[in-house]
């Protein structure tokens, strides 16, 4: 068995991870350390959340770091907030025995001007966010002439956050001569892409298979109707009184509204999620650690820089769409040698889903059934037993008052007494889940649910939209879809065909809700573009969606007829396009033609 004090660490290090109680390496912390200990070569290390990839990196970088010299030597970066300030405590612990040394944690959501005095005032190792570091190095406060070790944590995560740009423009300010070191969980294309561009000769440490999720998680599904996920959430709560876990969920709006039923129902949760500001984060994290909160609703981005070791659950309120980023959520419990279970949420349709999952994990997945009411009580019912025969009683602290209690209570026999004892503690369970239904889907009579819900589904009508987003403003179908449901606050609504175009789309909703989706939208910005939502003619079944000017044809077309359509170019931009505009209430523009424009231009020159 491999020690730290077999890693090649000085004194003033093994004593601080001594007195945090460490002793044998994680398997990426064996195989980082003494790897960037021993030369100056470029790393790679691809390892899953939770395997102590800080320490693989930051315990032998506070060695080679130089105390004397109160300028930036290393730069670590992070993508969120909570895992800079996570970086840094864990530095700050890690080198405790080692004097002169400074470390200073640069983020955004707070003050930039003590940021900046902190810099100022000497440190040797940079810990931040992409943006505020950008912005820092910009203010001319960070000067990166000196550094010797730049640290790409959760490199994958960065990216899929919009950060690219950004860890270019860094990335370039740096010294040619330095150690790159860069932490992932996985190894995509973009991650690739800056590893070839930025590094040389790189040593590539992989720990694990890829995807693997970890062996002392058990994973668990349980199959119920859309509308009854949240129920299903609370049984599950419920069943497991001392959980102690994360609850994802997809969206920031589905995290609110999560959290805010589970505190109005009367359980000890919380949200984190990214409309709160440093403080309200700080706060909810706080006491999600010191165990003063059991249940943490949150999102993906919003629970990276949580490292918790005993939780106890992950709960999938949602299936994620990238299979990686359910390991990733998996991973968070346990660790450090404990187990823990992954519980998942889902619908009948979201089988193939886990089938997926259960192929790229090489985990099997569990159907479980969601508690009965009086499996809940009955486990409730243990518990509240267990706890009164475990109560320790201090009879002197107590006997002055046991006389007073004896009293009153003297006219209760013993069966009598335990009855009410028991119902003080447990009488809101029996009266809430008094002929609570089965909220369980049986998967056989699913399936003609299913069929019958897609038969009434051919049967609705559908009113077409046209939106002026597409692929071009980096929108999806799932995005298509939550901007609806969170501008609707309505779930309920059916969402026919969609086809999402570069410049722009088209989708279907219940006619029923013409209105309203109209309405929704008016005034709304995405992406700093103001969207435009109108209804447009029903899809042509020989309409190409690779033709990008199928849509301005097809609009003339329906408004003026099929001759109009077949006019040259310059006659549709004149009159006949006013009296479009006219009809349509003066919301378009002549330029409306202009990539076709554009395209006859070139031709001319050519």
């Amino acid at each position: 068995m491999t020690l730290f004090s077999d890693l090649g660490l000085n004194d003033s290090i093994l004593k601080a991870i001594g007195d945090l109680g460490f002793q044998t390496p994680t398997p990426i912390q064996e195989k980082t350390i003494p790897t960037i200990l021993s030369s100056a070569n470029d790393v790679v290390a691809l390892a899953q959340t939770g395997t102590g990839k800080t320490a693989g990196f930051g315990l032998p970088v506070l060695q080679l770091i130089d105390n004397d010299l109160r300028q930036p030597q290393a730069l670590v970066l992070a993508p969120t907030r909570e895992l800079c300030l996570q970086i840094a405590s864990d530095l700050t612990r890690f080198s405790k025995h080692i004097s002169n040394l400074n470390i200073a944690a640069i983020y955004g959501g707070a003050s930039i001007v003590p940021q900046i005095k902190m810099l100022k005032a000497g440190v040797q190792i940079v810990v931040g966010t992409p943006g505020r570091t950008l912005d820092v190095i910009r203010r001319g406060a960070l000067r990166l002439g000196r550094i010797k070790w730049l640290v790409l944590d959760e490199a994958d995560e960065m990216l899929n956050m919009g950060f690219k740009e950004d860890l270019d423009e860094i990335l370039l300010s740096t010294p040619s001569e330095k150690q790159t070191l860069l932490f992932s969980a996985t190894m995509p294309n973009e991650v690739r892409d800056i590893a070839n561009l930025y590094m040389n000769n790189a040593v590539e440490i992989a720990v694990g298979a890829k995807n693997a999720a970890a062996d002392n998680v058990k994973h668990e599904y349980y199959m119920v109707k859309a509308a009854d996920r949240y129920l299903a959430l609370k049984r599950l709560a419920d069943i497991n009184p001392k959980i102690y876990g994360i609850v994802f969920c997809r969206t920031r709006q589905e995290t609110k509204e999560v959290a805010d039923k589970l505190i109005q129902d009367g359980y000890n949760a919380d949200a984190l999620h990214g409309d709160l500001s440093q403080a309200q984060r700080d706060y909810v994290m706080n006491r999600f650690r010191n165990k003063s909160l059991q249940l943490l609703i949150a999102t993906d981005v919003a629970a990276r820089g949580l490292d918790v070791n005993d939780l106890t659950h992950v709960i999938n309120y949602n299936l994620p769409d990238d299979p990686e980023v359910y390991i990733h959520r998996s991973g968070r419990t346990g660790r450090a040698g404990k187990s823990g279970v992954s519980m998942t949420i889902i619908h009948s349709r979201e089988t193939r889903k886990i089938k997926e999952l259960e192929k790229i994990s090489g985990k099997h997945f569990e159907l479980k059934l969601v508690p009965s009411g009086r499996e809940i009580c009955e486990k409730r019912l243990f518990t509240v037993l267990d706890k009164l025969e475990r109560i320790e009683v201090d009879e002197n602290e107590i006997s002055d008052f046991l006389p007073l209690a004896i009293k009153k209570l003297s006219w209760l026999d013993k069966d009598e007494l335990i009855k009410r004892l028991v119902g003080l503690e447990f009488n809101h369970f029996i009266e809430y889940y008094k002929g609570a239904p089965d909220l369980n889907v049986a998967q056989e009579k699913e399936k003609d649910s299913t069929s019958n819900k897609r038969q009434q589904k051919r049967n609705k009508t559908y009113s077409r939209f046209y939106i002026n987003l597409g692929l071009k403003n980096g929108l999806n179908a799932t995005s298509l879809i939550g901007l609806i449901n969170e501008l609707t606050d309505d779930k309920s609504i059916d969402i026919g065909k969609i086809d999402i175009l570069r410049k722009f789309s088209f989708f279907e909703i219940e006619k029923d809700f013409e209105q309203k989706i109209l309405s929704s939208f008016n005034g709304v910005v995405y992406e700093n573009i103001p969207v435009k939502v109108e209804v447009t003619a029903p899809a042509d079944d020989n309409f190409d969606k690779n033709d990008r000017f199928g849509f301005e044809r097809r609009k003339v077309k329906e408004d003026l007829g099929p001759q109009a359509a077949r006019k040259p170019k310059k006659q549709r931009g004149g009159n006949d396009w006013s009296e479009v505009n006219q009809r349509r209430g003066g919301k378009f523009k002549d330029n409306r033609f202009g990539d076709n424009n554009h395209r006859d231009k070139r031709r001319k020159k050519r």
